[in-house]
């Protein structure tokens, strides 16, 4: 059973040893007595060698716990189930130095490969046909898009190791403790979106199997009961499944590159002649949709990476994410651009009308063969996605447990539970427009995740680059920045900048609407210059009249 509960067994006794520090102060960057176990070089003047607030948060936590009796049950059940066969409790507390269990180094980039060779992420590559791009601008435009926004995913994942917190934890040095509980329901939103992709996904897989008696909608709970179940168990079990889950994966879409290629007309003619507006404005949408489904990942990052110590380099964690997440991506992406352009570019028979009749995966039904091994390849295919879900479950729990105190008090599992009821129900009600939640949402989320990270980066390198973070203050509204310069950079940068820029089924904004009929979306572009350019006044204000 970890420490945490051993704390909880105490209700309420706090155990941290005194903070070697003084509250509000950090250490000086040229401390040289520092125990190398323990501690983290000088190199971090922004970690401390003990953690007296994390006792104090769980102490609160217990509080509130032991005074609803509802709470208290769940706590109860809790720490039965961790008895029982062993989960994570800590929740959202921060990670002192002395208690981090890291995983190999080699897991930094086998979790993101992992987390992005599945069928979930070949609708993706779908959409640049979709979109009327031949072949070859379809695999540019997706690359491109996807090695800037794996940046921002990059970038994020270092201050991790840095602070022992978690992704949204650490924006509350810049958005302080209110502003982050938006970045915590943004977060929620993004993990959901993901999520509905990759069920309705499998659901139509599991449906093409069954030769269609199976609904799609029985599909998308098996899998989302299976995802959920898996995610309870937390940090360990999930970097050690997606260690291994991607190999059989791997394998069987190389399979699949291989029966789709003979079938793929790499000179077949998109919609759109190349050099006109309409094809430029689709360039940049399948771009922008491309960048926001690698940024995604940003505001979790650090999940996956605090229990990593403080003194690994954060260049080697900034490239073995990148990487992570760019090599995998492109795989399944460009996958998706040939099956693309094998049911809507070229539009070969029988996999035109198949596509349009039971969707992607009945396509991938057809392109393999024969019928048994095909049965075979998307029965194993249907499981590649629990990696990503699994993901998503665990750190939106920890998402909606950063709202406040009360959150908190409610077990990890059981908000993991609700969420996956919730995206299982969006699941299902919008099963039959795949393509449209793809291109929709996807591109949604580059508005905002681009100046979450621009916001953070600003932060750590400008007006943290000598103070570092005092990492006793992190749950401390009061000592924690007010947030007003980030909120209103990240809504600036949304709404003067993301919305005017967007081009989405529903929408185009008027700066979009120069690229042709359907638009060009060019709203990630401007938020990242508009939050830029707001971020940096309005932060050196409020520290002047602030303080912090």
């Amino acid at each position: 059973m970890s420490s945490t509960t051993e704390e909880r067994k105490e209700m309420g006794q706090t155990t941290a040893e005194p903070s070697s520090l003084e509250e509000g102060k950090t250490m000086s960057p040229t401390t040289s007595d520092i125990n190398e176990k323990s501690s983290p070089p000088p190199a971090y003047p922004d970690v401390e060698r003990s953690d007296s607030v994390v006792a104090a948060e769980i102490h609160r936590t217990i509080q509130i716990q032991s005074s609803i009796g509802v709470l208290r049950v769940l706590r109860r059940a809790e720490e039965w189930i961790d008895s029982k066969v062993g989960i994570e409790l800590r929740g959202i507390d921060r990670i002192p130095e002395e208690e981090k269990q890291p995983p190999s180094q080699w897991n930094i980039f086998l979790l993101w490969w992992s987390l992005n060779v599945h069928v979930g992420v070949l609708p993706l590559g779908v959409l640049g046909p979709a979109f009327g791009l031949a072949l070859k601008p379809s695999i540019a435009a997706s690359v491109l898009g996807t090695a800037l926004g794996a940046l921002c995913t990059a970038y994020t994942g270092t201050l991790g190791p840095r602070t022992g917190l978690r992704q949204i934890a650490c924006s509350r040095y810049s958005f302080g403790f209110w502003g982050a509980k938006l970045c915590s329901i943004l977060n929620v939103v993004v993990g959901g979106g993901f999520y509905v992709v990759n069920l309705v996904v499998v659901g139509e897989i599991l449906s093409a199997v069954s030769d269609y008696s199976l609904s799609i909608e029985v599909g998308i709970v098996i899998i989302a009961v299976v995802s959920y179940l898996i995610s309870i168990f937390g940090f360990k079990l999930i970097h050690t499944y997606e260690k291994y889950s991607w190999m059989v994966t791997f394998v069987l879409m190389c399979v699949l590159y291989g029966q789709a290629a003979p079938l793929v007309e790499p000179d077949a003619p998109g919609f759109d002649a190349s050099g006109t507006l309409a094809f430029a404005g689709s360039f940049l949408t399948i771009v922008a949709i491309c960048f926001s489904n690698a940024s995604g990942w940003c505001s979790i990052s650090s999940d996956y990476m605090c229990n990593y110590p403080a003194n690994i380099s954060s260049l080697k964690v900034f490239g073995l994410i990148w990487s992570g997440i760019m090599l995998p991506t492109c795989w399944s992406i460009v996958l998706g651009a040939l099956l693309g352009n094998i049911a809507i570019t070229a539009a070969r028979a029988p996999y035109a009308h198949v596509y349009t009749a039971h969707g992607l995966g009945g396509l991938i039904f057809e392109v393999y063969h024969p019928v048994g091994w095909s049965k075979f390849c998307l029965v194993i295919l249907t499981f590649s996605v629990l990696g990503n879900n699994i993901a998503i479950n665990y750190s939106s729990g920890l998402s909606l447990q950063l709202l406040g105190h009360y959150f908190h008090a409610v077990p990890r599992f059981i908000w993991s539970f609700l969420f996956a009821i919730v995206v299982a129900v969006l699941a299902i009600a919008g099963r039959q427009s795949l393509s449209n939640v793809v291109s929709d949402f996807v591109s949604l989320l580059g508005y905002w995740t681009v100046s979450f990270t621009l916001i953070l980066l600003i932060e750590d390198k400008f007006f943290r680059r000598r103070e570092g973070y005092n990492l006793t203050v992190w749950d401390k509204p009061d000592k924690l920045p007010w947030g007003a310069a980030a909120v209103l950079s990240l809504l600036s940068g949304y709404l003067a900048g993301g919305l005017p820029g967007a081009a989405q089924t529903w929408f185009v904004g008027p700066i979009a609407a120069n690229f042709g009929k359907y638009g060009g979306d060019c709203g990630v572009y401007m938020s990242a210059a508009i939050t830029i350019v707001v971020y940096f006044p309005a932060r050196a204000l409020e520290r002047r009249y602030t303080g912090r």
